[in-house]
């Protein structure tokens, strides 16, 4: 049955200890994370160069295969593991970083390049991130899952606070060639760190689905559990309202602000980087203390701390002042994340993981497939600092709706 759930493998749900394994694959994904934050700003900025309009178009060729595959992909891993699914996906992304790197040596950032490139990395994506999601619910027991999921949290957003800063001067000193060289670099680490882990016995870890209904029936499984569940419900609907006023904020929002005020790509960079120091000074916390008592309701508080900081920075008349700002809301997305990531988590059956995690890229993607677009034809229009200080009220107003319609997730 979808919603039945099963004891992990090794160890009681009540162990808070996370295994060797789980730090060994984590150290891999470092480097692909590192990569692809390099990657994704140098695209962003090449991209806003075109206007906002364009911008937007280049991030939603990135969302719109996540959108249509990542069931798919979610049905695959808890199918067949995810430890063949992330080599397999790291070895595309190898791949097409050099094609990428030797497309653009000779042709720069070409509109069409970059559409295309981000056509695949997208693709790529649906795949890769339900299998990766999943790793912590596969290798570490219900009590250690608070722990892992904010250290994976650290990895991620010290690879943006450091990704954003090193792709804005690759960019503007090398060009996208050398983002994607350095991309493909990274992604060659973690090809090899799945492969020396497999030949130890990782993937002994999954617990496949032996349903035999069809690819399609399992893979709509996750969105049936989600639908149902009292608590995955309105954390989607959370993670829902952070992807459409939050998520741009880095990627689309903060470089367009940037040539607004005529600041080079270094510093729009750091602006980025200061976010995701808030957000890894706070997992750094969890990690170490372990969650608050109430993570649904801590999600959401965080969720309003990212807005007042996102509101900060739309009114920040510098570069020096948008610096906290931006930490403000790095802290609140620290906050969210840290703690709405366990949640979902522990609250998912164990041959459902992937396509769960595959849920909440669903969540993640399809409104970002509207605001990315929507946002960068706004600031065609009107003023990028308009049109943040707009997402920081939209984010506000989604978080007290789910709030108020979810009295499991106050009391959680």
């Amino acid at each position: 049955m979808a919603g039945q759930r099963s004891a992990p493998p090794a160890s009681s749900p009540h162990d808070s200890h996370v295994p060797a394994a789980y730090w060994l694959w984590l150290s891999g994904a470092a480097c692909s994370m590192l990569g692809t934050q390099v990657m994704a700003f140098a695209m962003a900025w090449s991209a806003t160069g075109q206007g906002g309009l364009f911008a937007g178009l280049v991030l939603t060729m990135v969302v719109l295969p996540r959108i249509l595959f990542s069931l798919v992909g979610g049905a695959i891993a808890d199918r067949v593991g995810a430890w063949p699914v992330l080599t397999g996906a790291a070895a595309v992304m190898l791949a097409l970083m050099l094609c990428v790197a030797g497309v653009a040596s000779q042709a720069g950032d070409a509109p069409a390049l970059l559409l295309v490139a981000a056509l695949a990395i997208g693709l790529v994506d649906a795949f890769h991130f339900p299998a990766s999601a999943s790793v912590p619910r596969l290798l570490v027991a219900d009590g250690g899952l608070a722990r892992a999921a904010s250290a994976r949290q650290i990895v991620f957003q010290l690879s943006g606070f450091v990704g954003a800063p090193l792709g804005g001067l690759l960019v503007a000193t090398a060009g996208l060639a050398a983002a994607a060289l350095a991309n493909a670099a990274a992604y060659s680490v973690m090809l090899a760190m799945l492969i020396a882990l497999s030949r130890r016995g990782l993937a002994q870890h999954h617990q496949p689905d032996i349903q035999a209904d069809p690819w399609w029936r399992r893979s709509a499984d996750g969105l049936k559990l989600a639908a149902q569940d009292a608590l995955l419900r309105p954390a989607l609907l959370l993670i829902i309202g952070a992807a459409a006023f939050l998520l741009p904020l880095s990627s689309l929002l903060v470089p367009l602000l940037a040539r607004e005020r005529q600041w080079p790509p270094a510093s729009a960079g750091v602006v980025v980087g200061a976010i995701a120091f808030g957000t890894v000074a706070v997992a750094g916390i969890v990690t170490v203390s372990g969650a608050r008592t109430r993570p649904g309701y801590t999600a959401a508080t965080g969720l309003l701390v990212a807005a007042a900081g996102v509101t900060a920075l739309a009114l920040a008349p510098t570069f020096a002042v948008a610096l906290p700002a931006g930490a403000v809301a790095g802290v609140g997305t620290g906050l969210f994340t840290t703690h709405v990531v366990p949640l979902i988590l522990g609250n998912t059956p164990r041959t459902h993981t992937a396509r769960i995690q595959a849920v909440v890229l669903l969540a993640q993607s399809l409104p970002l497939l509207v605001t990315n677009n929507g946002l960068g034809a706004l600031v065609d229009l009107a003023q990028a600092s308009t049109v943040i200080a707009m997402c920081a009220t939209g984010l506000v107003i989604c978080t007290l709706a789910v709030l108020a319609a979810s009295p499991t997730l106050r009391r959680t």
